[in-house]
This record gives structure tokens, sequence and C-alpha cells, in this order.
């Protein structure tokens, strides 16, 4: 495996006197810090203190019990569209549990799923739940809006990258202890997301590999005050190609079990994905993707249950 010195570390943590006021010296600094790791890496590490540790603490303890729940009250979270709902050892996940719920920063929804799980209540889940969603989407709409400063673009399209943000996936995973402990066993396959930016935090336990533009997988450790950020085919697309989304996948190995919490950010399903004119040139970057809805993309996938260059497939020119 190769090293995770390659992927950047960007630091937001106000205790490390960063100062990120739009519009600032230092907003437009990291904004370029931002746009520089997307396009060399197609993610980074990020440090920040606007989540405090004993949230991500909360989160896995709550994690921890809901899993042990009986697998006939886990099922009860179904739900027809593509990875959500609860998913055990599927074919993209084949050695973990997952449960995927859309908008959990919406106390009711937070609170349907609390209820449905635990029939006796979990407000401790439910506040914990429902608080790292808000606090890491808000995360990822700040990384966002750096995108377009990083470019130069106009403000105009600040709400425009939003909106690749509309919706949000919070994603609670359990991965398999591996049989043989000596060995590595793939717990999630290689692929790239299919929303916009993935915001990963975990137990502390390593398990997560990206594969870099060198071709040899990156052992990634997630900094236990911050997540990994991983661009998505959608803002592949809308950049034109010029960040990457990198591959990656989970990998189990000894007698420590990974949990991971991870959001998602995604489109809404009728948004038209679109290339930003300024980032187009017929000289070194001409057009690579036509304009298409998030939705037909997603249907595509999950029709052709593919993992290799889906996007250029679909809609590359």
């Amino acid at each position: 495996m190769g090293s995770e010195i390659e992927i950047p570390i960007l630091d937001f943590r106000k205790s490390s006197g960063v100062t990120l006021e739009e519009g600032s010296e230092g907003w437009k600094e990291m904004s370029k810090k931002v746009r520089e790791a997307f396009e060399s890496h197609g993610c980074f590490f990020l440090k920040c203190d606007e989540i405090p540790n004993e949230l991500r603490e909360k989160m896995f303890t709550g994690m921890k019990s809901l899993f042990d729940l009986p697998e006939e009250t886990k099922q009860k979270f179904s739900n027809p569209g593509a990875y959500r709902g609860y998913t055990a050892n599927s074919h993209v996940i084949p050695h973990c549990q997952s449960f995927g719920i859309d908008d959990a920063l919406k106390p009711d929804t937070a609170q349907g799923f609390t209820n449905l799980m635990w029939l006796e209540g979990n407000p401790t889940f439910c506040e914990t739940l429902s608080s790292l969603t808000s606090k890491t989407r808000e995360l990822s709409l700040l990384i966002l809006k750096m995108v377009v400063e990083g470019f130069g673009l106009p403000e105009k399209y600040i709400s425009e990258v939003e909106e690749l943000n509309n919706t949000n996936d919070s994603r609670m995973t359990r991965y398999q202890l591996p049989e043989d402990n000596k060995h590595l066993e793939i717990a999630l396959v290689p692929h790239t997301d299919k929303g916009s930016l993935a915001l990963i935090c975990d137990n502390d336990v390593q398990g997560l590999q990206v594969l870099p533009k060198s071709g040899n997988w990156v052992d990634i450790s997630i900094p236990p005050d911050g997540f990994v950020v991983i661009v998505g085919d959608m803002l592949k697309a809308w950049s034109n190609g010029r960040f990457q989304a990198v591959t990656h996948r989970v990998v189990t190995r000894g007698d420590k079990e990974r949990l991971a919490f991870i959001l998602f950010g995604v489109p809404k399903e009728d948004a038209v994905i679109k290339v930003p004119s300024e980032l187009v040139d017929d000289k070194d970057h001409p057009l690579h993707y036509r304009p298409f809805k998030y939705e037909e993309f997603i249907d595509y996938h999950y029709s052709t249950r593919t993992e290799k260059a889906v996007l250029e497939q679909f809609a590359g020119l």
C-alpha cells in the first residue's frame, strides 16, 4: 500500500488561528488550496473545530447500539431508492451493513427513524444524528462556496453549487470483521461517489483507501478532529472534469470493527448538471460533459451496475 502523505491536509480550525470570513485573504487562500486539492487528488483531509469530538463519539456510541439491534428491526427501515434505507451484504457493500437517511437534519426525519428503531425512543441518538448531519452539511456548503472562489467565478454560481448539495444522505455504516484477520477483505468495492461531495469520519479504525494517479492504493487515516472530503461525479462533471472523482474502497483487517459516518451532498433529482461557460475553452479545457439530469444519471448507474467510468459513458463528449 502507498503512503497517506500524498493527501493534502487543510486546517479550518479557529484554534489554529484560521480566519475564514468570506472575502478575506484567509478565505481566498484556503479556497485556492481547496481547488488545488480537488484538481490534483480529488480529496483532502479536513481538520475543523466546528464539530466537537464529543459529538462524534456520541454518534459512534449510538451507531453501535443501532447496529446491534435485531435484524428484523433494522429491516423495517426500507426505501426503494438506490442505496437508501437499510442495506446489508449487497453487491456494492458485500461485507457491511448500512443505513442511508435522506435529510436527517430535519427533526421529523431523525425522530421518525429513531422511533422506528427504538419503540421506547432514544432522544440522545436522535439529537446526535440531527446535530452531526446539520453541522456537517454546513461544512460541505462552505467548501462548495470555496470552489466558486477558487475558480474565480462570479457570485451567481454560489446558488448553483449549493444546488449540487440540495439534499443530503446521511450514511451510517458498520463494516464486518474479516473471517481471517491476517488478510484484507474488501467490504466496499472500488467506486466513485455518484453525488457531489462526501464528508467522512470514522471511529479511528483504518479501512478507507483511495486510488490516486500513481495507481497504488493509499491508506486513509482520517484525523480524529476532522474528516476526509471526497469529490463525487456530479462535482467532477460540473467542473468540466477539472476535479477528480477519486476512486476509493473500504477494506477490513485485524480485529477492530470499523464504523463510519458519511454525509453525501447530492442534487435534487430533477437538477440539471451543466458546466459553467467560464470553465470551458477550446484550447486547454474543451467541454467534456453534456448537460444532464441527475436522476437520469442515477437511473443509468443503478441499471447498469457498473463502476467503471460511468460518468464518461453516460455524459461524456
